[in-house]
């Protein structure tokens, strides 16, 4: 009977020696955790972006001196981004178009911001090839609807930068952005 102190008749094991198992188990796969942990940290931390390139993630533009029908073309993420004062009359046109009839259907409301609606703000880059459009400097070409005018292979886009003519499929991308203030936009 002394042979059978302190062990488990069922099992042939001993308590004792069930308890350590365990402890070894638990204490070796979190061991293997940790380890894992500290090798996959490393690897995923390199893939985030660095500092130079989250400073560019955005950009304010002061449109304090931007007139009414005046354009001005900013930089975002190394690309052109068209920032426009719409006037009344352009804003009037740009509601009169017949949404439908668009290939790009969308109505200048969702193109703007509530609240500053004559602001429009687009990235400058053509949708059929990534060409860059000419209206937004002064005296340049605006094409048949007043808006731009890619002249790389001729789409025309209205005040609302709509695609109206040509070969590009889309409108022109309003990026994301906010107004900090009455005179700063945020892009991005």
């Amino acid at each position: 009977m002394a042979e059978n102190a302190g062990t488990d008749t069922l099992e042939g094991t001993s308590t004792d020696g069930v308890r350590r198992r365990d402890f070894i188990n638990i204490a070796a796969v979190s061991a293997a955790g940790v380890g894992g942990l500290a090798v996959v940290y490393p690897l995923i931390s390199q893939m985030s972006a660095s500092a130079d390139v989250l400073a560019q993630s955005s950009t304010e533009v002061d449109i304090s001196a931007i007139q009414p029908g005046q354009a001005i073309k900013a930089i975002f993420r190394k690309q052109p981004v068209f920032i426009r004062n719409l006037t009344p009359t352009e804003i009037e046109e740009a509601n009169k178009v017949d949404v439908g009839a668009l290939r790009d259907p969308q109505t200048l409301a969702e193109r703007t911001k509530e609240g500053h609606e004559n602001w429009l703000i687009t990235m400058g880059v053509c949708t059929h090839l990534g060409c860059v459009p000419q209206g937004a400097a002064e005296g340049e070409v605006k094409g048949e609807y007043g808006g731009y005018f890619c002249p790389c292979h001729g789409s025309h886009y209205d005040t609302a930068a709509r695609i109206r003519k040509g070969p590009a499929p889309t409108n022109l991308v309003v990026p994301e952005y906010e107004f900090t203030s009455d005179t700063v936009v945020k892009i991005g």
